[in-house]
């Protein structure tokens, strides 16, 4: 079934495969490949993807994850966490293209989620942004090159997207680099694609834990402002569109799920449904530093080429050289008629719609248990 993409009047009723130029079906994927006897290596393993995704990889018959981060506390409490002897924890910053040359050995696949991304803190420490988020993958990937690993998978956010904040800004740049690194692996052994999503619901760092615990003490809501708009995912659909970018992505694409947005008024009244305190107060502060009004998954530009592949677009790299020449002579036209793909003409959710996504999130649940839910 065909999911409905958008034109500049309405990105739920037009299919993109009717409009002249626009993203087209994509008909047949390859077969998924096996991850069975692989080395698989997770930068920033410890945060919220990387426990995520390290717990489907260990379902799987895997030979070794190599799990880097610089948070030594984080690795100890994900060993006694998982207690597998195929987990493999380095101590080591992406900054450092020594270290990552050395890790990077005899790995088969790479997910490199490592980055700051905290905007506000960003913004006061742009340097620290591009040196982790910026030089950190072009680290990774270079090293990546010259290991012979098979396959990168680098994930990007929607902040990159007409980027006014200093962690989106080093963000879209880390895209850059991605493009540019995939043209220079083009025929060697290497294949580099990247993922772009929004807001994870109930990582660490976001909303969703801070509301609930706002809650528990009694303290209100804080909130932005209540008409701001968000994308929303879970963790899983996350991890899943980063499997769907290592079985079907292509070197130099980027793959953006297909997500719902909902206004910051409305998540904070879904928590309160969730907990049973629909009077508790909600109090509004303003926005923080770097946030906007709205996110953007997809640039009109993007939206121009992108292909529609059922539940995420798939942005093929611009893979023109500097020959500028030939293109005046022979340009490609696009299609004038696209929108871009953003949080306010995306398909925006209800307080009931919002609620029963939070209530399947194992860490509300944990918070409604009475227990202490581990927010990745």
């Amino acid at each position: 079934m065909r999911t409905p993409i958008a034109t500049e009047t309405n990105l739920g009723d037009v299919d993109l495969q009717c409009v002249p130029g626009g993203a087209q079906l994509h008909a047949e994927l390859p077969e998924p490949r096996n991850f069975s006897g692989a080395t698989i290596m997770i930068t920033g393993g410890t945060g919220s993807f990387g426990s995520t995704i390290l717990k489907h990889f260990l379902a799987l018959s895997v030979a070794e994850v190599r799990v880097v981060s610089r948070d030594e506390k984080k690795q100890d409490e994900q060993r006694r966490r998982f207690a597998d002897g195929r987990i493999r924890h380095y101590v080591g910053d992406v900054r450092d293209f020594r270290v990552m040359e050395g890790i990077c050995r005899d790995v088969d696949f790479i997910y490199h989620a490592a980055a700051l991304k905290q905007v506000p803190s960003c913004e006061f420490h742009p340097i620290e942004a591009v040196n982790t988020n910026v030089t950190g993958t072009q680290n990774v990937l270079d090293a990546a090159i010259r290991a012979g690993v098979q396959r990168v998978v680098c994930l990007s956010t929607d902040k990159a997207v007409y980027p006014i904040n200093a962690m989106g800004m080093s963000k879209a740049l880390m895209e850059k680099v991605m493009v540019a690194k995939s043209r220079e692996a083009s025929g060697k052994r290497t294949v580099i694609t990247g993922t772009r999503y929004g807001n994870v619901l109930a990582s660490r760092g976001s909303v969703v834990p801070l509301f609930m615990d706002q809650v528990r003490r009694g303290q209100p809501i804080t909130i932005t402002d209540p008409n701001m708009t968000r994308f929303v995912m879970t963790l899983d659909e996350a991890v899943e569109l980063c499997l769907d970018a290592f079985q079907f992505g292509g070197n130099g694409e980027i793959l953006v799920r297909k997500v719902p947005a909902v206004t910051i008024e409305k998540l904070a009244q879904a928590v309160l449904e969730v907990m049973g305190r629909p009077d508790h107060p909600i109090r509004i502060i303003g926005p923080r530093h770097g946030e906007k009004h709205f996110e953007t998954l997809l640039s009109r530009e993007e939206m121009a080429v992108a292909e529609d592949r059922e539940t995420y677009f798939c942005v093929p790299p611009d893979n023109r050289n500097l020959n500028y020449d030939v293109h005046f002579r022979s340009g490609k036209p696009s299609a004038a008629r696209l929108d871009d793909f953003n949080s306010l003409n995306a398909r925006l959710m209800d307080v009931s719609e919002m609620a029963a996504m939070l209530r399947n999130l194992p860490y509300v649940q944990a918070f409604l248990a009475g227990g202490e839910p581990d927010a990745f």
